[in-house]
Order: C-alpha cells, then sequence, then structure tokens
C-alpha cells in the first residue's frame, strides 16, 4: 500500500510492518499496480530498478 509521507510516496509491508523501497516524489502508478494484483517479482525488480535511475 501506497502511503503518502513528507516528501512524496513510501511503500509500506502490512505483513512484514515495515517501509518497503525508496520514498519516491511521484506515486509510481504501474509499481503500485503490480504490487496489488500479480506480484511478479521479476517484473517488481525491473520497475524497482527503473525508479532508482529516475531518481538519479
Amino acid at each position: 500500500m501506497a502511503r503518502g509521507v513528507p516528501g512524496g510516496y513510501r511503500i509500506w509491508d502490512a505483513k512484514a510492518r515495515r517501509w518497503w523501497g525508496d520514498l519516491y516524489e511521484l506515486c509510481p502508478d504501474d509499481l503500485l499496480t503490480e504490487l496489488n494484483g500479480d506480484a511478479n517479482y521479476e517484473r517488481i525488480t525491473a520497475l524497482l530498478k527503473k525508479y532508482r535511475a529516475l531518481k538519479r
């Protein structure tokens, strides 16, 4: 689940009860759709790499 935090959005892992991933200035809709849908590991990894590269 994405939650708004100061400066952007973070992903909350309800199972582990902690923040997961990086802080995003913009809400990554395709990443959230994948996490809430099929949760394909390879697709999630590719999306995380994409958004990390955009932050640099």
